[in-house]
């Protein structure tokens, strides 16, 4: 396909007259799809639908370890399930406190206790002046929403192929009010990235000026693959052992993709010092999370190599869904040179980047001919994009007909505000 950019006037107007119609076709349809978040669809909810029955009058409510899960207690977390999470964390399973279904719900906690009590002893970030969190984008808006919900200023640094601009962040925590960076290190959100081995390396080597900084190492898609081609994620507890450094890094994840969103499990992962730290909070916060459901979880998966064949079956699912998507994208416009776009080997999402100042209007278009995709400029802090370039979009909900309408029409709408914004240039 030829460049749209080096299209004469006539050209352009032509074509535009051509996707006007196209859009009109679809617009009348009136369509309700959506796309705009990583929700899992009706086909990957049937996959764990058995972990419903797992735990019952015949089967009982006492884990291998003797633990009745109906009564109080047991703060950490089910042995059989911190054993799990440590596996999945690579990390001692005693520097594991398994949760409720959010680790997001663990994020915001995080931020709000060192905000208003401090991290390890260190003076809370509300006394400390204007504290500042740096936030490689495109990113994840809801980390964005914890932050700027605190009133954190955040710092955009450039996420690039082999994560954030590491040079860009060595110079930002120069300042003793910049207390944390938000990471996805794998298959990262929106853009599919995983981190190099060099980049963790220097993570975990970090010497901030703050000694309360902290990592928050959101390892959501750790096991998210879309295939047998997969991507590998270097240990970053490891790295920051061998550097001294330990304390730095605070990690989470969860089952909200693997098993039930609304009723997964969620797990944080630190160093003994943090780990202290939070149970001092956890102990006044709540008598212990959900055992049954924690039950529930290792009864179904019963280990590691059980949730791997679990995401095996998922991949199988999602992986038409993510081809379709990219498919589509080089089909129509491909060779046009008005967007590029990532084709991720695991997670939720796919990244667009359009000409300067037209996602928004792409977005807008999207939702008047009933497609919802996530908001334009959802993934840079405060919701602003300073390019009005990026967009997310999110395969896993919709079935493939569906999906198939909704590409061709994001196609036609990108191309039509590509060519609306060449021709008020000319």
């Amino acid at each position: 396909m030829s460049s749209i950019q080096k299209m004469s006037k006539e050209e352009l107007l032509a074509r535009k007259a051509e996707l006007e119609s196209a859009y009109n076709e679809y617009h009348d349809r009136h369509l309700s799809f959506d796309m705009s978040r990583g929700k899992p669809g009706p086909d990957l909810l049937a996959l764990t639908q058995g972990m419903l029955d797992c735990v019952n009058e015949r089967d009982g409510y006492i884990t291998p370890s003797g633990l009745d899960t109906r009564n109080y207690g047991v703060l950490g977390g089910i042995p059989e399930a911190k054993e799990l999470f440590g596996e999945i964390f690579g990390i001692d399973p005693d520097n594991v406190i398994v949760c409720g279904n959010s680790s997001l719900n663990l994020m915001y906690d995080y931020i709000s206790t060192a905000y208003a009590k401090g991290v390890c002893g260190e003076e809370p970030w509300a006394r400390q002046g204007a504290v500042k969190f740096l936030c490689p984008v495109p990113g994840y808006d809801r980390h964005f929403a914890i932050t700027e919900f605190f009133g954190i200023e955040m710092i955009n640094v450039p996420l690039n192929d082999d994560g954030p601009d590491m040079d860009v962040v060595e110079e930002a925590i120069k300042d003793p009010l910049v207390k944390g960076i938000w990471c996805v290190p794998m298959y990262s959100n929106p853009t599919g990235i995983t981190y190099s081995d060099e980049t963790v390396k220097r993570f975990a080597n970090l010497k901030p000026a703050a000694k309360d900084f902290r990592i928050m190492w959101d390892n959501a898609y750790c096991l998210h693959h879309l295939g047998a081609e997969q991507d590998t994620l270097l240990n970053i507890f490891e790295e920051s052992k061998k550097a001294n450094n330990e304390n730095i890094v605070i990690a989470f994840t969860s089952t909200s993709k693997i098993s039930f969103p609304g009723s997964g499990v969620a797990a944080i992962a630190a160093s003994d010092d943090n780990i202290a730290d939070i149970r001092r909070r956890l102990t006044v916060e709540t008598i212990g999370y959900d055992k049954v459901n924690m039950l529930r979880h290792i009864r179904f998966f019963k280990d590691l190599d059980g949730i791997r064949h679990q995401m095996k079956l998922r991949g199988e699912v999602l992986s038409p869904k993510f081809h379709l998507v990219t498919s589509t994208l080089k089909e129509k416009l491909g060779g046009k040179d008005i967007a590029k776009w990532n084709e991720p080997k695991g997670g939720y999402f796919v990244s667009v980047n359009l000409l300067p100042g037209c996602a928004s209007k792409v977005a807008e278009k999207l939702k008047d001919a009933g497609i919802t995709i996530t908001n334009a400029g959802a993934t840079f802090p405060y919701g602003k994009d300073p390019k009005d370039a990026n967009l997310r979009l999110a395969p896993s909900y919709p079935p493939l007909d569906e999906l198939r309408v909704c590409m061709e029409l994001f196609c036609i709408c990108a191309e039509l505000v590509s060519i609306e914004k060449l021709l008020s240039l000319k």
